[in-house]
């Protein structure tokens, strides 16, 4: 059974969502977009504003989830993340971008799940 592409990273935001919010984390939107791009998940965790990533793979013949994001990837999630800033009030002041990588099985269970913190450079 092959999942799609679509499925595994819907899959993979609901698997997310579950462990970041056991871990503490606030989550106070889903898929925002502009013009610039989308963010998967917009959570609070202690002082911080966290811009979440969700990466899921179902191989790692082309390396881990992590390791699939560009720089170019990485420019619009900044860019995307000011634009969250700057349309949002009440904020916490300190913010930035962490990555949670999912791995799954060819059944859809979860052998991974990382939360990488700061992991694209922001403020």
């Amino acid at each position: 059974m092959r999942m799609e592409r679509q499925e595994v990273g819907k899959l993979g935001e609901k698997l997310a969502l579950r462990h970041l919010k056991k871990r503490g984390y606030r989550i106070l939107d889903r898929n925002f977009r502009c013009r610039r791009g989308e963010i998967d998940i917009v959570t609070t965790q202690k002082d911080y504003l966290v811009f979440v990533e969700v990466r899921t793979k179902t191989t790692a013949a082309f390396g881990t989830p992590e390791e699939s994001i560009t720089q170019t990837k990485k420019d619009h999630l900044i860019a995307t993340a000011l634009t969250y800033i700057s349309e949002h009030q009440k904020l916490p002041p300190l913010w930035r971008i962490d990555v949670v990588a999912v791995e799954l099985d060819q059944k859809g269970k979860s052998k991974r799940i990382e939360i990488i913190e700061n992991a694209v450079g922001g403020s």
